[in-house]
């Protein structure tokens, strides 16, 4: 496995390399390397002992993604190498043993969740609020069009600036809110000490995390958007009054056999 310049693990006192961890009852045999790289065997998880996690997954590149168009909640289907990036990362978190799968209905999303589901006989369910932001006017252009042309806005909208809405669009709140909605709703289908995986978009992901995690507005570009079938995670973690909170544990990890286009968008 190899590490995007973004690629972290946070332990709540600073960042160290991604690793990945299992959800499984016995712990499973280490991946074979593959092209992309050596991957590490994922530590055991003990479901009597550990509580839930969601595993929050971008969706494999797109012809606009390699061309850096901002799709947004256009449906633009998965190209020839978004498929292959979908079934080599498929066969990676099929060692998470997931319970549950949901996507966004869009395409691109829909179909990476397949290729999990191909792997763990699991069903693919859909939620529309893990889609990409809507990004109104700036949908179908480029970023350097976009830059060109609403240089300012682009740019708080980049800087996490929360009241920003994307070519007149969502905001990031708007998007982290509905996206955290659907998680909270999706995860209480897991049992204790099991896994959720949400199949979305690289903006969607990092909104959601952010309002998942409960950060100030203000914090949120210290969370970067998330690499074309990259993946990030969050645990569920009792706080000293024994209430649950989700935790940050690994942060856009992923298998680069393709070059990485735009994070979000």
């Amino acid at each position: 496995m190899r590490r995007t310049g973004c690629s972290t693990h946070w332990n709540g006192s600073g960042r160290t390399a991604p690793r990945l961890t299992s959800s499984s009852r016995t712990p499973p045999p280490p991946p074979s390397p593959n092209k992309a790289g050596a991957v590490s065997a994922p530590a055991p998880w003990d479901p009597d002992t550990a509580s839930r996690r969601v595993v929050f997954w971008r969706h494999g590149r797109t012809e606009w993604n390699r061309v850096g168009r901002f799709q947004g909640q256009q449906d633009i289907a998965l190209d020839d190498g978004g498929l292959r990036q979908a079934a080599e990362a498929a066969a990676v978190l099929r060692f998470l043993e997931p319970d549950v799968i949901v996507s966004s209905d869009l395409s691109r999303a829909l179909d990476t969740g397949r290729a999990l589901a191909a792997e763990t006989g699991l069903e693919v369910s859909r939620d529309q609020r893990l889609r990409e932001t809507f990004a109104g006017t700036w949908e179908g252009r480029s970023f350097a069009q976009i830059a060109e042309q609403d240089a300012p806005l682009l740019a708080a909208w980049s800087a996490g600036v929360g009241s920003a809405r994307a070519g007149g669009g969502e905001t990031r709140v708007d998007v982290g809110r509905r996206v955290a909605d659907a998680v909270t709703e999706a995860v209480r289908e897991v049992p204790a000490g099991g896994t959720l995986v949400a199949v979305s978009h690289g903006g969607a992901i990092r909104a959601g995390i952010c309002a998942l995690l409960g950060l100030p507005t203000e914090s949120w570009a210290v969370i970067s958007g998330v690499s074309n079938c990259h993946w990030s995670v969050l645990q569920e973690i009792p706080d000293r009054h024994g209430r649950s909170a989700w935790h940050l544990t690994q942060h856009n990890v992923g298998l680069d056999s393709l070059p990485s286009g735009p994070v979000e968008g």
